[in-house]
């Protein structure tokens, strides 16, 4: 057992928020620990990205947060997002050396192995003198008015006026998620959101789904939407057939605001008026019905839905018209309702977490709980599939980091 240290920040959760939070405030002249119960750091940052870590994303409008995240209030990241910037942390990864590149719509990933986004915050809280205790769970935190903090940790007992949680969400429990932090913000009177998985893939009831499981595997573009009039929305962005469901991007993007029982609408030829083509192509073609229909979407996906239906098996010129306009709207907007997720195991995120109401948008300090803060996934903000997720991980960790170290540091350190 280490002996009992006093330290002017205590950080929980040696993820994204937790490694910059620790080394900016570290940098900004505080003695702060960092712990984390996990035996390997920073999993998340490492298997992002396919393992190359889309770290940010260019094309986020801090001045309509709401547009790429959600939470009771998407306005409360506002404030941290706004003070920085994609393009601050962009500086960042270049002072470090890291090559990277622009995937898709203001993605950014590294060139080379997300390792780097992980040595490069190591570098950072190196640069800050932090203290590292990893692995190292803490199996109480308790307060008292006037002594500050004292954790009890698998190293020792530790006294902190300040204790910043940064433990994550419950998403890909394999790597180390746990609940720790929603225990912490009940404990000490915060509300929570209920979580649930976000980003996440989508599943449909076995039988209701066994005409599509033989399309495992194939993608496509598509437009896909929930939700009707004002709450509707939709994005264009891949599809993936899988054997118990649908996955790839549109999927985990629209999962986040998928609700229990409501359908979803997917257009999969978004841009094509399939109608006016089916009617163009019967007047001019003898083709049967599928091969037509594949030069407008893939040719499994025209064969599954031409197979279900006797009145489409034949040639072209010989359908109905009301046939073929059954068809046009079932391509165009085949409504379908998922029965549930994939849960955690295989969510990018958790939505839901600590609420904003009990936060400061400023700080991310307790409102209720002087000292207490949370920063990163733990908290109800939660972004888009794209790098979304990881600037609120660095904004929020920075917004705390400085409102750390505005109060004097060698005053927070009590009396060994």
């Amino acid at each position: 057992m280490q002996a009992a240290g006093a330290f002017d920040a205590v950080v929980i959760g040696a993820g994204a928020a937790g490694l910059f939070c620790a080394g900016l405030a570290g940098q900004r002249g505080l003695k702060v620990l960092l712990l984390d119960h996990a035996e390997r750091i920073a999993e998340k940052i490492r298997i992002s990205g396919g393992g190359r870590a889309n770290f940010t994303n260019r094309d986020l409008d801090v001045r309509a947060p709401h547009r790429h995240f959600i939470g009771d209030n998407p306005h409360f990241c506002r404030s941290a997002l706004a003070r920085y910037t994609p393009q601050q942390f962009i500086a960042l990864v270049e002072r470090h050396g890291i090559a990277y590149h622009e995937k898709h719509k203001g993605q950014l990933f590294c060139d080379g192995s997300s390792q780097q986004i992980i040595d490069m915050l190591l570098a950072e809280c190196a640069a800050g003198g932090v203290t590292h205790w990893q692995p190292c769970g803490v199996d109480e935190v308790g307060f008292a008015p006037g002594e500050g903090y004292r954790l009890r940790t698998r190293r020792g007992e530790v006294r902190t006026p300040r204790v910043v949680v940064a433990t994550g969400g419950l998403s890909i429990p394999q790597i180390g998620a746990s609940d720790f932090g929603y225990r912490i913000a009940t404990q000490f009177g915060l509300r929570v959101v209920t979580p649930r998985p976000a980003l996440v893939p989508l599943t449909f009831g076995g039988e209701a789904w066994a005409p599509y499981a033989d399309l495992a595997g194939l993608a496509l573009p598509v437009e896909i939407a929930t939700g009707s009039k004002k709450e509707r929305i939709a994005f264009l962005e891949d599809l993936l057939f899988t054997h118990r469901g649908l996955s790839g991007p549109a999927v985990l993007q629209i999962s986040s605001y998928w609700q229990p029982g409501a359908p979803l609408t997917i257009d999969f030829a978004p841009g094509v008026d399939v109608t006016a083509a089916l009617a163009e192509a019967k007047q001019r073609s003898r083709k049967r019905i599928a091969n037509e229909l594949a030069g407008l979407v893939p040719a499994r996906l025209a064969d599954a839905w031409v197979g279900e239906d006797a009145a489409l098996q034949r040639p072209i010129n010989e359908a109905a018209d009301r046939a073929l306009a059954a068809l046009a709207e079932r391509i165009a907007r085949w409504q379908i309702t998922p029965s549930g997720t994939e849960g955690y195991k295989k969510a990018e995120a958790t939505a839901g977490g600590v609420d904003t109401r009990d936060l400061s948008s400023q700080t991310l300090e307790s409102k209720q709980q002087p000292g207490l803060y949370f920063i990163g996934e733990v908290v109800d903000v939660t972004g888009w599939l794209g790098g979304y997720n990881f600037q609120w991980a660095w904004a929020s960790a920075h917004a705390c980091a400085q409102a750390l170290a505005a109060k004097p540091g060698s005053d927070a350190i009590m009396p060994g």
